[in-house]
């Protein structure tokens, strides 16, 4: 039976707390946050005693029936949570964005190999049910040769963040990079397990919202060595997909489409779920009739692996050496988009 001790009950917290309930083997002992209120509230929704929280992960981490700490915060805190958590000799979860620097990524990366722990990065968008699917008609050949790739996501979220408007996670208002590095790292993870690793990155960013400091629209193009390339056009702040007056709640809708061209054929991925197969002669087929961007069960697919890693000692997809190259990508759109440059990977001194 593994233990498991999560720090951080806030918004997102839910999926991580059902996700563990349902996987066997694993049960949660222990919880963490800073605000009495957002622990309570999880603790009485999870059957968790009052003996069970802590204000302090020091104090969760001094418990000997923990084995695995679940950070489920930002990510101006990992570096001194992922520490306190090694050096307690706990497994650990890390929620994404995984470092606000590349250094301190690779910090944490060394402090979880020198103290003998498992570290892994929640990128929980390649669980997602369409992306899995995705994923296995590439790999058993379907599409053949990879041409090109376009990834899409909308929604019209960021225009809707006027002072005074309750939000699920209002610090998106204050974020000087918003988009590419709050969902970037989610896009970003998602295109490395289809595709590989891309050998340059072109980005254009904008603000559109008066409401936010950092980005909310951008287009990036990952070139690959092999003549395929994948183009991201993601935004907050389109009204484009709309249907209709957006709900009176402001929160995000995440609505994502791809397609994915390929000597063999197409693979489209719709808005509202379907997957298909356009032949090389133009007759489309449905491969999936309906998906959805299933967050609690992309979390059980997630933890599941985990705990299945744990138990053969077998690496974890998401390991923080590997999240590193996710950040790569989600600073050189900051660099590229200030500088209107190529970047071009690997990068020296990487």
């Amino acid at each position: 039976m593994w233990k498991v001790g999560l720090v951080g009950t806030g918004y997102w917290s839910v999926h991580h707390l059902n996700a563990w309930k349902q996987i066997e083997g694993v049960q949660v002992t222990a919880l963490c946050n800073r605000s009495r209120e957002k622990l309570e509230r999880r603790a009485k929704e999870f059957d968790i005693p009052d003996s069970a929280l802590y204000a302090s992960l020091e104090e969760m981490c001094a418990r000997e029936d923990i084995d695995i700490v679940d950070i489920v915060t930002g990510p101006e805190t990992h570096l001194a949570f992922v520490e306190t958590a090694a050096k307690a000799g706990k497994h650990i979860m890390c929620q994404k964005p995984f470092a606000a620097t590349l250094d301190v990524a690779k910090a944490m990366v060394r402090i979880a190999e020198e103290r003998g722990v498992r570290l892994m990065v929640t990128e929980n968008w390649r669980w997602l049910q369409p992306n899995q699917i995705i994923k296995k008609a590439i790999d058993d050949g379907l599409l053949g040769r990879l041409y090109n790739a376009r990834y899409v996501h909308t929604d019209y979220y960021t225009p809707r963040m006027a002072p005074g408007v309750e939000l699920p996670q209002p610090f998106f208002r204050e974020m000087p990079r918003l988009l590419f590095y709050e969902m970037g790292a989610h896009w970003f993870d998602t295109v490395r397990f289809l595709f590989g690793e891309p050998k340059r990155l072109y980005a254009e960013l904008q603000r559109v919202s008066p409401h936010i400091a950092g980005e909310d629209s951008g287009v990036v193009t990952l070139g690959y060595d092999d003549n395929f390339f994948a183009v991201l056009d993601m935004s907050w702040a389109t009204r484009r997909e709309l249907e209709g007056k957006p709900p009176e709640q402001v929160g995000p809708m995440h609505r994502e489409q791809m397609t994915i061209e390929g000597e063999k054929g197409t693979i489209k991925l719709y808005m509202n779920g379907r997957v298909s197969f356009i032949d090389a002669a133009g007759v489309e087929s449905t491969l999936e009739a309906h998906t959805e961007l299933d967050h609690a069960e992309s979390h059980c697919r997630l933890q599941g692996h985990f705990i299945d890693c744990l138990n053969r000692g077998a690496p974890f997809q998401t390991r923080g050496e590997d999240n590193l190259k996710t950040l790569e990508l989600i600073f050189a759109t900051y660099e590229s988009a200030a500088t209107h440059d190529v970047i071009r990977f690997p990068r020296s001194g990487s």
